[in-house]
């Protein structure tokens, strides 16, 4: 979608600088219902591994998802023994809730999440968050579904989960190759505008971020993993996959409508500051055309329609002029909403009148093949009469979508003198982010965005420097 950029857009992706020992770099998530058999060993194997091989500060942070046995108690008992473990209980169930709850309070810069079961092997963690620390990726997932992946598992849950990714590609043309595989990370700058877009708090909360993410041109790193299915697992596979496809349908009719404001996600061209005095790049061409060639296609059909009936009652001129000026009114209508993204009714009436000069040009050309057609033969034929008419709006169909871009709905926000007025806006470089550590609330939007990394330093698997009190 078109929209004008506001303060939520993100700024350059930077790698993380390097400050004191003791601030945790990545938060790892471990959400739980009921696992008080299977969290103990979890997070003391978990524990062990980043204590030994990641280089910074680290934190595990246990989601109680209103468990209703002894994982609470397993929970403190593992926080009040291990400096780098704290628990977070949440009376309602969901992952997805979880996820959101934790990541929005956290202050680590990067955060991660896994499942209690540890199927993923736990190699493949460093390289998972390491193009987040480095600035190269916004998002990181583990993929099971990639050529160089190794999975254990039976033929049935291969099949649903294999299945699942070519629904969502079929759909909502998600690129990635692994929407469910539970080992995940996303840096902290991006959560903090990505999470309250999303809606899910169950399972489908992966699939919906990797989504809007990927939509809005944020770039997700896939690190092929070594996955060992749990079969103790107590996922209900009928009920989650059910819940999947009521959120594919939910999501996809979201961004079909452009309702969802993914500009709030936007990155600059690029991160070399060279490449932000970029000018008269066209921004968004291929999404536009795309979208101009459907509600074209539309239009003409209805014009068609509306010839025909027209021309029961009159002259094939006066039917052209009245079918064309209708289905003028509603491309313009249909452009200004879907193809170009703009809403609200400011401009509405301005908008109309130059797609009225528009039409004009367009009755100009169907008029002259018209008049063409009856000078080489007195009495054409109905269907040569819509042959002329179709070649004729396709010749004009071009200028319409250059005038429409360039004149009608052209991209303002280079232009808007409010904005070139602010102190606070520069049209070519993006100004350097401040860095805080503040937590937000889960489903609320900060306002003004900041980047909260921290600064990091590389520590020794057995450094004794003291960590944050928690």
């Amino acid at each position: 979608m078109r929209t004008d950029s506001s303060p939520g857009t993100l700024p350059a992706r930077e790698h993380l600088p390097a400050a004191p020992a003791g601030t945790p770099v990545l938060d790892v998530v471990i959400p739980v219902y009921n696992e008080e058999k299977d969290l103990q060993p979890c997070v003391r194997r978990l524990h062990e591994h980043l204590d030994r091989t990641f280089p910074y500060a680290f934190r595990i942070t246990i989601a109680d998802n209103a468990s209703t046995d002894t994982t609470p108690q397993v929970a403190r008992q593992l926080a009040a023994q291990i400096p780098e473990v704290t628990t977070f209980r949440l009376e309602q169930k969901g992952r997805g809730r979880a996820l959101r709850a934790v990541w929005s309070a956290s202050d680590a810069p990067v955060l991660a999440y896994m499942d209690v079961d540890l199927s993923t092997d736990l190699n493949a963690l460093l390289p998972l968050v390491a193009p987040l620390i480095s600035g190269h990726s916004d998002l990181a997932i583990g993929s099971r579904l990639t050529r160089s992946s190794r999975v254990v598992r039976g033929p049935k849950r291969e099949l649903i989960s294999r299945a699942y990714n070519l629904i969502l590609r079929g759909s909502l043309q998600a690129r990635f190759s692994d929407a469910q595989c539970g080992f995940k990370a996303i840096r902290r700058d991006v959560a903090q505008i990505l999470l309250p877009l999303v809606e899910d708090t169950g399972w489908f909360f992966d699939t919906e971020m990797l989504v809007l993410a990927e939509r809005a041109g944020l770039r997700i790193h896939e690190v092929p993993v070594d996955w060992v299915d749990d079969p103790d697992s107590t996922v209900h596979i009928v009920k989650t996959a059910t819940d999947d496809l009521k959120g594919v349908w939910r999501v996809g009719r979201a961004l079909a409508t452009g309702s969802l404001p993914l500009d709030r996600l936007a990155r600059p061209f690029g991160d070399d500051p060279r490449d932000r005095d970029i000018e008269d790049v066209p921004k968004g061409l291929a999404r536009q055309l795309v979208g101009f060639c459907v509600v074209g296609a539309l239009s003409t059909l209805f014009y068609l329609l509306l010839y025909s009936g027209f021309r029961v009652f009159t002259g094939s001129q006066t039917a052209n002029a009245l079918a064309l000026l209708v289905s003028a009114v509603a491309n313009t209508a249909a452009n200004r909403r879907l193809t170009f993204g703009v809403r609200g009714r400011g401009g509405a009436v301005r908008h109309q009148a130059q797609g009225l000069v528009v039409f004009g040009i367009g009755l100009a050309l169907t008029s002259g093949s018209l008049a063409a057609l009856n000078a080489a033969t007195s009495e054409p034929a109905h269907s040569t009469e819509l042959a002329v008419l179709v070649a004729a709006n396709l010749a004009a169909t071009v200028l319409r979508f250059l005038l429409f871009r360039a004149w009608v709905f052209p991209d303002r926000r280079e232009d808007d003198p409010a904005r070139a007025a602010s102190p606070s806006y520069d049209p070519v470089r993006v100004p350097s982010p401040s860095y805080d550590t503040t937590p937000f609330r889960a489903g609320e939007v900060a306002d003004s965005w900041r980047d909260a990394t921290v600064q990091l330093l590389p520590v020794r698997p057995h450094d004794t420097d003291a960590r944050d009190s928690r």
